[in-house]
């Protein structure tokens, strides 16, 4: 970087044989974030990863940050200093630099708009569209927490019982882990340079709504369709408690549940070998869940019984508005 915060424009040096990538996500209160359900902190820090999990998708490595705030009378400049602070916490983590932005006055709640810039090896790209019949499926991580967490912190009588002790120590515990899954996502920025460096997705896209919303995305650009089978869903000892305790279904959180911020890839058969091999050496954690099969089969859902239904297209989505037409980084030479 040339020039950061100071002048009318920050000025940054393009990197030499590499491509430029760009990311924006524009967040409202009461659309995208409750604060009654999270702090400034907590909004900030989820804000970021939002976009820092679209760098990642693509396969790069976030690196400049410019935000845009509109703020209500009625929030502090110490509101504001948290709502940063969650940010920078989110980006010092993988060595972003915040080099500009905007403020202004807001009339109608708070208003959040973040870029994010960074960059990939040219020709290492992840994309949608690369996917191909009889290609793996794959996903990072485990599925279905942030919804759980979510449900957990929208449910005031559990809130209550936490705050009395009555509940026992597993169960806390599980809820704080259910919790802070979905307040303080991982971006998988590691495992997305991982993939790209060893051009081993054929396409890629990060689980922000959900396993099943954002499978159909792979499959239209792609021109494929795709079968998951529920028994392979990868789902943690916490999220399986909850929705044993509830008497939920973990597989339908593990398809709708939406911020995630796992990345879901596909792979050629090939490949699996060396997938597995680099996820022992690096520690990456990823899960085999189906297969992508022609278009005519559209998307299927493989029971335990091995019988298979039609996978129904549904996506939780709280973080982000429904109406926006979901995306990655743009990305240019």
């Amino acid at each position: 970087m040339l020039r950061g915060i100071g002048d009318d424009a920050a000025v940054i040096r393009p990197s030499s044989g590499h491509a430029l990538l760009l990311t924006t996500d524009l967040l409202a209160e009461g659309i995208h974030f409750d604060l009654r359900t999270a702090t400034f902190e907590d909004i900030g820090y989820k804000a970021a990863v939002a976009n820092l999990s679209d760098i990642a998708a693509m396969g790069g490595r976030p690196q400049y940050m410019l935000v845009a705030v509109a703020i209500p009378a009625s929030r502090t400049s110490s509101d504001v200093d948290r709502l940063y602070r969650g940010m920078m916490r989110a980006c010092r983590l993988h060595k972003v630099e915040l080099v500009g932005g905007d403020t202004s006055a807001s009339r109608h709640g708070l208003f959040l708009s973040i870029t994010l810039t960074g960059f990939v090896q040219a020709g290492r790209v992840l994309t949608r569209d690369g996917a191909r019949v009889g290609d793996l499926l794959y996903v990072t991580g485990t599925l279905g927490d942030s919804l759980a967490g979510l449900t957990l912190l929208e449910s005031g009588r559990d809130r209550r019982a936490a705050a009395s002790g009555r509940l026992n120590q597993r169960r806390r515990r599980y809820q704080s882990y259910l919790i802070d899954r979905h307040l303080h996502p991982t971006p998988r920025i590691k495992e997305g340079q991982l993939l790209a460096a060893h051009r081993l997705a054929t396409a890629a896209i990060d689980l922000s709504d959900g396993l099943s919303g954002d499978l159909v995305h792979i499959c239209e650009q792609s021109g494929v369709g795709a079968e998951i089978e529920t028994s392979a869903l990868p789902l943690s000892p916490a999220c399986r408690a909850y929705a044993a305790a509830s008497r939920l279904d973990p597989v339908r959180l593990a398809l709708t549940g939406g911020e995630d911020y796992e990345l879901l890839f596909s792979i050629s058969s090939g490949s699996r070998a060396k997938l597995e091999r680099l996820a022992r050496r690096t520690g990456c954690h990823f899960s085999r869940i189906g297969t992508v099969r022609p278009k005519r089969a559209g998307l299927r859902l493989r029971r335990v019984n091995g019988s298979s239904k039609r996978l129904a297209i549904a996506g939780y989505q709280h973080f982000q508005d429904p109406r926006t037409i979901p995306h990655e980084a743009a990305w240019s030479r």
